[in-house]
């Protein structure tokens, strides 16, 4: 595996640790500045609503410039926002940083993601994506359950620690791939192409259950499981904490294996495989009344979030051939937060109106309708090289 492979994977640690701290705070952080839970939904919202609006931007600048200077950008930047979070003085102010915080992300995300594409061979794209994805997991393991208790202390102390990790992660990735040669803009070298790249099923596949990850993953886990064990399980932050933990564990569990699964037998049968455990998972929570039932299904949720994820960026990696492709990864990102956008919100009212077992199941459909594009889709793991004769002395 390339040495850049693994430092990527350093510091999405870091910066998942990071992610982490704040997860199972924030929504208790910003209800206690007296609003509604649709309002709370909006700041988890307004995280990916940024991202998506400046992801177009962030593609056209990944064109102009390395990948590098970028990613430390935007990482600087979400550090700036956490900070501000922690001493927002009202809920605008926890608005406009936490809408802040989105832009850095669009700028690391994409950029990341197109240094682990131009670094990693063809053959190793599965195992790769599942070592970086592994690396947001195993901090995201550890994070919540820290977030959790750091607000017991403060609930500022959560944000400040994100705020000092991701400067961290900045600090090594500048160390330690600051001797990486800038990508080779070859003027005979065609860029993959937008459209064309939209026209293929699999592609198409792809970011549907972006979109339905988005949603559910990223969207209603973060903004409504917190709120589900404190409002209706009465288990308290803490325990909010533990839920998102035992979902990382399970993500994490299963991320190494089946990056060697997507890797020697395809993309499509772990995607297929994972929406549907995702979907059961999800639907399921809302109706669980017991905290053990909860950590059970979140459990069973990271498993089924942890056969998409490798799967998922080794087909956007197989599509792009190896060709630089701005444009494709901002429009891949972009679906995702499109339903970390719309989702949380429509939860939010759902809640509001009919209670939490309609919004999870609300939820537990989307991701179930990606599952038909992925029949569809043809597969598009690379064929093996034939292996060479040996040699006759």
């Amino acid at each position: 595996m390339p040495r850049e492979v693994v430092v990527l994977v350093g510091a999405a640690f870091l910066v998942a640790v990071g992610y982490g701290l704040i997860a199972p705070v924030l929504p208790a952080y910003a209800s206690g500045f007296g609003v509604s839970t649709t309002a709370v939904s909006v700041i988890v919202s307004a995280f990916a609503l940024a991202r998506l609006l400046f992801s177009p931007f962030a593609g056209r600048l990944l064109r102009r410039l390395a990948e590098r200077p970028l990613y430390l950008a935007g990482l600087l930047i979400v550090a700036a926002s956490s900070v501000a979070i922690a001493y927002s003085p009202g809920y605008s102010g926890l608005l406009i940083a936490r809408s802040a915080g989105g832009i850095g992300s669009a700028l690391f995300t994409i950029s990341g993601l197109a240094l682990l594409v131009r670094v990693t061979p063809a053959a190793l794209r599965g195992r790769a994506s599942a070592m970086y994805a592994t690396g947001f997991l195993l901090g995201g393991i550890s994070g919540p359950l820290v977030g959790g208790l750091l607000a017991t202390w403060s609930i500022r102390a959560p944000f400040l620690g994100y705020g000092a990790l991701l400067v961290v992660a900045a600090a090594v990735v500048q160390f330690s791939l600051r001797r990486i040669p800038n990508p080779v803009r070859d003027s005979t070298v065609v860029p993959v192409d937008l459209r064309e790249t939209l026209r293929l099923n699999a592609f198409q596949a792809v970011l549907s259950s972006n979109f339905a990850v988005g949603w559910s993953v990223f969207g209603i886990r973060m903004a409504l499981v917190p709120l589900f064990v404190v409002q209706v399980l009465d288990a308290g932050e803490a325990m909010a904490g533990w839920a998102l933990t035992v979902f990382a564990i399970g993500n994490a569990a299963v991320l190494t294996v089946v990056g060697r699964w997507v890797d020697r037998v395809g993309r499509r049968r772990p995607m297929i495989i994972g929406l549907v455990v995702s979907a059961a998972s999800l639907g399921l929570l809302g109706i669980s009344t017991q905290v053990w039932q909860l950590l059970a299904l979140c459990l069973l949720g990271g498993l089924g979030s942890g056969l998409i994820t490798p799967a998922q960026q080794a087909v956007v990696a197989d599509v792009m051939g190896g060709r630089p492709g701005g444009s494709v990864l901002a429009v891949y990102q972009m679906t995702g937060d499109v339903g970390a956008v719309v989702g949380p919100i429509v939860a939010g009212l759902l809640v509001d109106a009919n209670g939490f077992g309609v919004a999870l199941g609300v939820g537990a459909a989307v991701v179930l309708a990606t599952v038909p594009l992925w029949f569809r889709a043809p597969e598009t793991l690379p064929p093996r090289p034939p292996a060479q004769p040996a040699a006759r002395p």
